[in-house]
């Protein structure tokens, strides 16, 4: 409110004029009293009557005047304490100043204990950003501001407000902020609600074709900039009809439903699962890999799984149901092909699924087709390898820099009876897919333990050391010390015979873990090497809190010794950081007299490779260390 006088009211100055008269006609009179005619003497008192009655009249309109004015200002003080929005006076500061009882109701607060408190503590932590700017551009153009965010209670909680924000100054040039305050949290819920109906499946709440294909033209977009593979996987429930009409769509929606649950926990959280109507569903599948074989392996992996899930029995009210689908994949990069075009592809593998028995996954690729064959085949025999006895286990000798076989690292072979031999590389990875390397490597654990304990009683062979490659799924399965424990005990294996050899990947995935599971298989008497080494981190860091014995000097440096500067270099360096902590040195893929030469000269006096013995199975070995 401003400071200055005010104008006078009409009454307040018809008072004064009156008063004024009466002094001017007392004066007169006390001047011509003397000479005052008895008409005159009645005329004067007679106005002197009239101007009371005047005055007395003023007097009663100003009360009333300001009786009214007392009214319209509480009047004033009602309407804006209780209006339906809050309004809050603000400093340049962004404390608050002065806010009515509505900005108290919205924030739970008492609006007196509003008053000093910065504004900002009533904004949602993620909305901060966005209010800041709201307040920068109000005091740096003084243009009226306004958007939605979110406010936070007293309790914690947050609601939705659309704030209006202009600037004022006081008479003195202060510059403030008036604030309304409208809760708009009902008009957001209806607008969520109006967009998921627009985008999501009303029975599945998945979302519908429309988003789907929004969020597949985005992810062509990304895999554009990126260069990495994504995949549609579309899909289409085996006799979904005759369901509907035996059972009812009662029935059918209870599995449509069902479907869509089991859908998303096929997936990663960033994959889309929508069901585009009916019974067809379809997941997009992003950031697979750069290289198109690998990512057409790891979404056959998703699809096969998908068909694996979705064959499993539903329990429905009316009963148990058994249903399959038939599943057909199209991969993606960029816009090579439009969204619908992608869709079609999908669509027809799909088709090309069902006309070809149902309740299978097929690529649109032929040449696809043909390696996730091919791999399904695979795996589905790794799973009988083990009990068909098909797996075998071979060793390559471990050589001192005098010939002296100090022990051997044993190495998995599969005997294919129609494949012959597969080394590791080939199916290791699928191992490690599909879990079946928790199996394959308890059985080399146990066979290690048992050649160690028959090794024991023949003087050539009692000394030696024998390497086992663990997997990074068996050394952290919860159990395997307990594991490797109880083997020692039923084989009667010297444990200070089995070295354990790890990846420095695996290790540092969860160093405290891990050495916390080293330590507790040292205790045993086990030793440990570091295979590969050089490949990975390679830091002493970390070398140093490891309780290793052995580092192993990965062949891919050894491979060009003595020729390459670059490799020497880092075999040098491998073996002096070895010599300094204390640890033995390996070198792997020792395959000509020149590496070996060169390898004694700088210190490392262990070696493997095929110079001295290709990995052979057990009787070979065993001559070969009589016959050394």
């Amino acid at each position: 409110m401003s400071n200055k006088k005010c104008r006078p009211s009409e009454p307040e100055a018809m008072r004064d004029k009156a008063e004024a008269m009466m002094r001017e006609r007392t004066a007169q009179s006390q001047a011509q009293r003397t000479v005052l005619s008895p008409e005159e003497t009645q005329r004067t008192l007679h106005e002197l009557q009239v101007h009371q009655i005047e005055l007395e009249m003023q007097n009663e309109a100003l009360q009333q005047a300001q009786a009214e004015l007392e009214i319209s200002r509480t009047r004033y003080f009602e309407l804006y304490d209780r209006a339906p929005v809050g309004y809050c006076t603000l400093s340049e500061q962004g404390l608050i100043l002065e806010a009515n009882l509505t900005a108290g109701t919205l924030l739970n607060r008492d609006c007196n204990t509003l008053v000093e408190t910065p504004i900002c503590h009533f904004i949602l932590q993620e909305d901060q950003a966005l209010f800041d700017q709201l307040w920068k551009q109000l005091f740096e153009t003084g243009k009226p501001q306004e958007d939605e965010l979110r406010l936070v209670k007293l309790d914690g909680t947050d609601f939705w407000a659309h704030l209006t924000a202009s600037h004022s100054r006081t008479e003195d040039g202060t510059s403030l902020c008036l604030m309304v305050l409208n809760d708009i949290s009902e008009h957001k819920r209806a607008e969520a609600e109006i967009h998921h109906l627009a985008h999501y499946d009303m029975l599945t709440h998945l979302p519908n074709r429309r988003l789907f294909q929004d969020r597949l033209s985005q992810a062509m977009a990304g895999s554009q900039r990126s260069g990495v593979h994504g995949a549609l996987v579309f899909m289409d429930i085996d006799n979904f009809k005759t369901l509907n009409d035996t059972r009812g769509h009662d029935v059918g929606d209870q599995l449509l439903v069902t479907i869509g649950q089991r859908l998303l926990d096929c997936v990663r959280e960033g994959d889309t699962v929508a069901r585009l109507g009916g019974d067809e569903f379809v997941v997009m599948l992003e950031d697979l890999s750069e290289e198109i074989e690998e990512a057409a392996l790891l979404a056959g992996q998703v699809g096969e799984k998908i068909r694996l899930t979705l064959a499993c029995p539903y329990e429905i009210e009316s009963g148990e149901h058994h249903h399959t689908a038939s599943l057909g994949i199209a991969m993606f990069r960029g816009h090579e092909k439009s969204v619908e075009t992608l869709l079609k592809h999908a669509d027809l593998a799909m088709y090309n699924a069902k006309d070809n028995g149902r309740n299978a996954v097929h690529f649109f690729d032929p040449a696809m087709q043909t390696n996730l064959d091919e791999r399904t085949l695979l795996e589905t025999e790794l799973r009988s390898a083990l009990a068909l006895d098909q797996l075998a286990l071979h060793y390559q000798a471990q050589i001192d820099s005098d010939g002296q076989v100090l022990g051997a690292e044993m190495l998995l072979r599969w005997s294919h009876p129609t494949r012959g031999m597969i080394l590791p590389d080939n199916f290791i990875p699928m191992a490690e897919a599909t879990g079946l390397i928790l199996p394959i490597g308890h059985w080399v654990l146990k066979v290690a333990c048992r050649q160690i304990a028959a090794w024991s009683s023949n003087a050539t062979t009692s000394k030696l050391q024998l390497a086992v490659n663990i997997s990074a799924q068996e050394f952290r399965q919860l159990g395997f010390v307990t594991y490797i424990r109880q083997l020692l005990e039923e084989t009667g294996a010297n444990p200070e015979r089995l070295k354990l050899e790890l990846t420095e990947g695996m290790v540092l995935d969860d160093v405290a873990g891990s050495i916390k599971r080293m330590q507790a298989l040292k205790e045993l008497g086990i030793g440990f090497a570091l295979d590969d080494f050089g490949t990975g981190y390679s830091s002493l860091s970390y070398l140093t809190r490891l309780p290793l014995e052995t580092l192993k000097i990965d062949s891919s440096f050894v491979f060009n010794l003595p020729d390459s500067h670059e490799d020497a270099v880092i075999t040098q360096t491998i073996i002096s950081m070895a010599r300094s902590l204390g640890l033995k040195v390996i070198a792997e893929g020792v395959e000509t007299e020149a590496q070996r030469a060169f390898l004694p000269s700088h210190h490392c006096h262990v070696y493997q490779g095929f110079l001295f013995s290709r990995p052979v199975p057990l009787e070979e070995f065993e001559s070969y260390c009589r016959a050394s």
